[in-house]
């Protein structure tokens, strides 16, 4: 059987892309005020007028403590507006817009955010020096109907795709990882019971929204520790995922922000860069050798996840999305060939935003990333290639302005702003690394 063409059009459950090229969730590091700006939307812009069939906004947190800092965006009515202009602006490119809706869990700042974290079990937060909470019954109540509310919010304000986060020891991977889950109850001990919450999220997000969008999910094969989960367990999970029938696409994703950053990323590890980004006994710790410990090194090669990634293909039958160290046309057709329905860019989409339309057209056969993530630690500033000239910095704090105007079937979506409640205000840097 002919492997089909990562550049003609694809079906994503209800949505038809023009290829089957993802730009992945990376942090912007554009919302200083927790809303949509310009400079946010001309950065999904970039890679949208650059080929690729789907952008993905990330990190759209769905309660005030499920921010990783204070500055990212909390859906709700005070955001909508935006996040509607957002959608109206990527869709003039002809491409299509996914939105990632999560919990930051223990990734999460409890001092930024004015909430204390909440995590499977309680914790130490190396990030607030605060004491992370378990979640209670009634949390897993509240934040199941968090993600829910959020997922109406962003249909009505235009988005196609809904991304679920279950990767990266974000909340719902944080109850999937046996050593960060440490329950007694019905939600922790067994996988089965590990899995029940991201199972009744995603089940519950499909049931508010229907075929209306498609809804896809990221999932960690592995963390890349012990403590966290393992490609056997993750093969589990998929598994029960697809028997739910609540998602149209997995995108398999790697690491840990908790226990192992650098397994998703690979390549040099820029360790100084984020010591001089964090806070003061952070930075101190940085610098000892538990930072290198934290901060492994993992030598970069092209599909990097791939050999883990054919064990899901060979497990499940429901379509896969590839991701990890796509630079290459040569490696866009081996997904392909190997049975992978899309890939998903990041990297190198940041040093190429055209790269996918060059690609197309047999302009060139690679892209230009080096790999050397120095790109990892300007999230705290504004997420971009540091190989390119760094051009004058618009003020971002100017939120809404535009001039792309929301069609009049995002009515819903526009109510008027409420502006932005105190528990959902910012009020310092951010601390996390990756959507």
């Amino acid at each position: 059987m002919t492997a089909p063409s990562a550049f003609a059009p694809a079906q994503l459950g209800p949505v038809t892309l023009r290829n089957r090229i993802i730009k992945s969730a990376t942090f912007e590091g554009r919302t200083p005020d927790g809303l949509v700006t310009d400079e946010l939307i001309d950065y999904h812009l970039a890679p949208s007028r650059g080929g690729v069939g789907l952008t993905t906004v990330a990190y759209l947190a769905i309660a005030p403590e499920g921010r990783t800092h204070g500055e990212q965006i909390v859906v709700g009515s005070w955001s909508a507006p935006g996040l509607a202009r957002l959608t109206d602006a990527i869709h003039e490119t002809g491409a299509k817009i996914s939105g990632q809706l999560g919990h930051a869990g223990p990734v999460a700042n409890g001092r930024s955010n004015r909430h204390r974290a909440i995590s499977a079990s309680s914790m130490p937060s190396p990030l607030s020096m605060q004491m992370i909470r378990g979640a209670t019954e009634s949390d897993i109540t509240r934040i199941t109907y968090d993600y829910v509310r959020a997922a109406r919010i962003l249909v009505d304000a235009g988005f196609d795709v809904l991304e679920v986060h279950l990767a990266h020891s974000y909340l719902l991977s944080a109850f999937l990882a046996p050593g960060l889950n440490r329950r007694r109850d019905r939600w922790g001990g067994s996988l089965e019971n590990r899995a029940r919450f991201a199972r009744q999220v995603v089940r519950a997000v499909r049931d508010e929204v229907g075929d209306e969008v498609a809804v896809i999910a990221k999932l960690g094969m592995s963390d890349g520790s012990p403590a966290g989960v393992s490609v056997p367990e993750s093969i589990e999970v998929a598994q029960w995922l697809q028997q739910d029938g609540g998602l149209d696409a997995i995108e398999l994703s790697a690491g840990s922000s908790l226990l192992n950053p650098m397994y998703l990323f690979r390549g040099d590890v820029p360790l100084k860069e984020f010591a001089a980004q964090m806070p003061g006994p952070v930075r101190l710790g940085l610098k000892t050798p538990m930072g290198r410990t934290f901060f492994r090194a993992y030598e970069f090669r092209e599909a990097f996840l791939r050999e883990n990634a054919l064990k899901f293909r060979a497990a499940v039958s429901m379509p896969l999305v590839q991701l990890g160290g796509i630079n290459d046309r040569a490696t866009i057709d081996q997904s392909m060939a190997d049975g992978f329905e899309f890939v998903a860019m990041a990297r190198a989409l940041l040093r190429e935003p055209d790269l996918v339309s060059r690609l197309a057209a047999d302009e060139t056969g690679h892209g230009l990333c080096i790999h050397c993530n120095q790109c990892m630690p300007t999230i705290y500033t504004g997420t971009r290639c540091t190989q390119l000239p760094l051009l004058p910095k618009p003020d971002i704090r100017q939120p809404e302005t535009t001039g792309v105007r929301p069609s009049a079937a995002r009515a819903r979506a526009l109510a008027p702003n409420e502006g932005v409640p105190r528990e959902a205000r910012p009020t310092r840097r951010p601390s996390g690394r990756d959507g």
